[in-house]
């Protein structure tokens, strides 16, 4: 009985390890510019059989659930690090720094998703939250008259919106630090001094 636990055991390790090699070779290819990789591409940079990347995800939305456990494991403490800054636009200012690191990280996979979306229910849920999760982040730091002033808000929501920084950093094809003096000449502009 030792001896069949044991290879189940084993079995069990082995296809963890596929599994892991296969999201990160997912993520390696999105992030390398091939936004919807085929099973085929996945297999050869996993350096696993095409039969073991279908066997583990026949759903393609078990591995978009994946890999979004992989980049939330990367981007929450950067999110959760706590403020260090007293009024609420030097907060804002440092959450601009913290949002420009998780959309640098996240950009080639957000891309990808956008693409894929409206073929997904995991993706589109995703896409909803991360919106919800950015407005929640600047709710949590404004100060009531500003979050009651509603087009003052969705300015600021817009401003230092990911798909603000990804027309800088892909469309307008500008480096990290010109995107960077863009977006906080675009907040400076919106909240005044």
């Amino acid at each position: 009985m030792a001896g069949i636990v044991s290879i189940e055991d084993g079995r069990r390790k082995r296809g963890d390890q596929s599994r892991r090699l296969i999201v990160e070779a997912m993520l390696q290819l999105v992030r390398g510019g091939e936004m919807s990789p085929s099973a085929v591409q996945v297999a050869e940079r996993a350096g696993v059989g095409l039969r073991t990347v279908c066997r583990h995800f026949q759903e393609m939305e078990v591995l978009y659930r994946e890999m979004a456990e992989v980049i939330a494991a990367k981007v929450l403490p950067v999110i959760n690090r706590p403020y260090t800054s007293a009024s609420w636009r030097q907060r804002l200012q440092e959450m601009i720094k913290r949002r420009i690191e998780i959309y640098e990280e996240i950009m080639p996979l957000k891309i990808a998703g956008s693409v894929l979306r409206f073929r997904s229910a995991f993706l589109m849920e995703d896409y909803r939250a991360h919106l919800r999760m950015e407005r929640e982040g600047l709710e949590a730091i404004m100060p009531e008259s500003v979050r009651m002033d509603a087009t003052l808000f969705r300015a600021i929501e817009m401003v230092t919106s990911f798909q603000a920084w990804r027309r800088l950093r892909q469309d307008q094809k500008l480096s990290l630090a010109e995107a960077r003096r863009v977006m906080m000449r675009l907040l400076d502009g919106t909240i005044g001094s």
